[in-house]
């Protein structure tokens, strides 16, 4: 088991697009377990290769609810197709410390990836796993869940995490 420490806002990782892998290797194998170790450990529920600073296109996600499939990694994932209705929840990050934001996502999304063994797959979510999805795959196109907020509402929000992150 191996915990990956955490790339901390404000990095500039969060802003930087990652690029597509080319093929499934046996070390991004290998990133999978150990992202998936690092948000067992946080106890959060999904994780960007970014967000421990490591510029690969792969997110690992794990609800946590045995109402949920089990624990997913996705290479290359790309969201192909929203639904015009929306839902919102609170969105918060292990990586930005000390803050969370309503954010409104599409409630439906379809996604493309290649799973683990390098075969393409296509996964339709709902409900909060789109949510969780759409977060972790705006991590890799360099948005951040403050990018849907309003400029003065972003402000506020770095302003105390920068607080927080003194404090800890």
């Amino acid at each position: 088991m191996t915990i990956l420490p955490l790339t901390f806002a404000p990095d500039p990782i969060f802003s930087e697009k990652v690029s597509l892998e080319k093929k499934v290797t046996p070390e991004l194998v290998a990133l999978a377990g150990d992202l998936h170790d690092t948000i067992i450990d946080e106890k959060a529920v999904g994780i960007s290769a970014n967000m421990v600073g490591i510029s690969k296109n792969i997110i690992v996600i794990d609800m946590q609810d045995e109402n949920q499939p089990p624990h997913i990694a996705m290479i290359n994932p790309t969201i192909t197709k929203t639904s015009d209705e929306t839902q919102s929840f609170t969105e918060a990050s292990i990586c930005f410390r000390g803050i969370s934001a309503k954010v409104t996502r599409p409630s439906k999304v379809t996604i493309s990836y290649l799973d683990l063994e390098g075969e393409k797959k296509i996964l339709e979510a709902d409900g909060y796993f789109a949510t969780v999805i759409q977060h972790e795959i705006d991590y890799l196109n360099g948005i951040i869940f403050l990018d849907y907020v309003s400029s003065v509402r972003r402000g506020l929000l770095i302003k105390k995490m920068k607080k927080h992150n003194k404090k800890a």
